[in-house]
């Protein structure tokens, strides 16, 4: 710990889910003073969401793969002397004085406590995870469609399913887990919508060998949906939900090997809810904002550059788990204990163990391999676009329809995401373009245009800066200055854990 209120921490790491507890722990462990932010009440991030206590689940475990892992992470943290701070939404990190960083955040449950912290560091850990990427289409606005990961939040936060009937869709291999955890949960999954298929995994051979706990894993989902007779239609879309106070059914839709529906194949599935997802987008506006390097992956989203030890293209500044691109929780421990070292190494010249470094790296190297196979096997096409109608809306904040921003592209000329969101104010609401942004940007590029290699695919928006990352009151940023400005939040909320 510091040795006063006024010292800095050696690192501060945002967020608490598997990289973030990986490098916390590890950078503790060799004499490192550290601060570990998350917004969430608990430890755990995205993957290890679980229930509070005060709900009394008997085996929050029963809802998770891995729970052994976390489990031992938790314990070396309880045994730790890392300053776990819960609560607090960090909306910026600055460099005070090319030496050292401030990490401003909002405390609350929801960041509505409305009080400003700042936390000094003389080095940053940014492991701030991923959000979904949705691709709308008719009706995805009725109330019952829910994210499929905010689904399975649902489920491990609050034991709560989002229907007694739920279809599952889009693309990717969180569709599996999720339908398997409803399924088991009790809800009625008639089917499983994949836009994709499973036969681009044929391509990678050597990282499907790499890996055969993966083959393991889907077949443990694969069991389950079986178990539960729940289907699984590949090449196909939900282009349309019915209902107007609540999802009545969906209209389900083959597509082509572009994803552009095939006429007449539609046929219509009763449900009250559907879960739906296109993947996973790096959540990296801190970096970005700090003017930290991207790269394009392979399915189109912006992730951070790191270098072998996990340090970003400014130095001082960490990132692992999803911020370096999708990879999953094995990857995301892997790259955090690497960052740990890698900062203790820098701050206290702790000689590294060559052995686990070595080791670290294989692991990491070969579970990239697996994410970038994934990524591509997975990645939108360009003819989704043909399942919007001009009614359909593209931005909910702004509640601008797909007709505006074609309209916008066709008789105004706007060519980017960033001139249909000045003539259309798409992207410009509470979220940002975080649910609209890939929509926007596709849009934006011509549904007409030549499709360019899969790494280079307009499916997202260029590199946007946000100046704050999450929404801030500005009594909040009113506040910032008068705050005490030394390295621990005094008065910050009791641990949530």
């Amino acid at each position: 710990m510091p040795v006063s209120a006024s010292d800095p921490y050696d690192l501060a790491v945002i967020g608490a889910g598997s990289a973030g507890l990986a490098g916390a722990v590890t950078a503790a462990g060799l004499g490192l003073s550290v601060a570990l932010l998350d917004a969430a009440p608990q430890t755990g991030g995205q993957f290890y969401r679980h229930p509070a206590r005060a709900i009394g689940a008997a085996r929050p475990e029963a809802l998770h793969h891995d729970w052994a892992a976390f489990a031992a992470l938790r314990r070396r943290l309880e045994r730790s002397d890392v300053r776990h701070l819960p609560g607090h939404h960090v909306w910026a990190v600055t460099q005070e004085d090319g030496e050292q960083w401030a990490v401003h955040a909002v405390t609350g449950a929801d960041g509505t406590a409305e009080r400003s912290v700042r936390v000094r560091a003389r080095t940053v850990l940014l492991a701030t995870g991923a959000y979904e990427r949705q691709l709308p289409f008719p009706g995805w606005t009725v109330p019952g469609v829910v994210g499929a990961g905010g689904a399975q939040a649902m489920l491990k936060s609050g034991l709560v399913l989002p229907g007694k009937r739920i279809v599952v869709a889009g693309s990717g291999p969180l569709l599996l887990a999720v339908a398997s955890s409803l399924a088991v949960a009790g809800a009625r999954v008639p089917a499983v919508i994949e836009a994709s298929g499973y036969l681009g995994y044929a391509r990678h051979p050597r990282a499907l060998a790499a890996h055969p706990h993966k083959l393991v894993e889907a077949a443990v989902h694969g069991a389950a949906l079986l178990r539960h007779r729940v289907r699984l239609c590949t090449r196909s879309a939900v282009t349309e939900v019915h209902g107007t106070e609540r999802v009545a059914a969906v209209t389900v839709t083959r597509l082509d090997r572009d994803w552009r529906p095939v006429r007449g194949t539609g046929r219509r599935i009763d449900c009250d809810a559907l879960a739906v997802g296109h993947g996973l987008v790096p959540q990296i506006e801190l970096a970005t904002a700090l003017g930290c390097a991207t790269r394009r992956t392979t399915d189109g989203t912006l992730a951070l550059t790191l270098d072998a030890l996990q340090e970003t293209s400014v130095r001082g500044l960490w990132a692992a788990g999803e911020t370096g691109g999708v990879g999953g929780t094995q990857l995301a421990l892997a790259e955090g204990e690497l960052a740990g070292l890698a900062a203790a190494a820098r701050l206290h010249g702790h000689p590294v163990h060559e052995g686990r470094l070595r080791a670290l790296r294989r692991r990491r190297d070969r579970m990239r391999a697996f994410a970038e196979a994934m990524a591509v096997s997975h990645a939108p096409a360009a003819g989704w676009t043909d399942w919007l109608t001009d009614d359909t809306e593209v931005c909910r904040c702004e509640e601008v329809t797909a007709g505006t921003i074609r309209a916008a592209v066709s008789g105004l000329g706007a060519h980017d995401a960033r001139t249909v969101k000045l003539l259309t104010r798409a992207g410009m609401g509470w979220c940002q373009g975080r649910m609209c942004g890939t929509a926007t940007a596709c849009l934006a590029a011509g549904e007409g245009a030549a499709e360019p290699p899969a790494a280079h695919r307009p499916v997202e928006p260029p590199a946007e800066r946000r100046p704050l990352a999450v929404p801030v009151p500005l009594s909040a940023l009113a506040a910032s200055p008068d705050e005490p400005a030394g390295g621990r939040p005094d008065t910050a909320p009791a641990d949530g854990d």
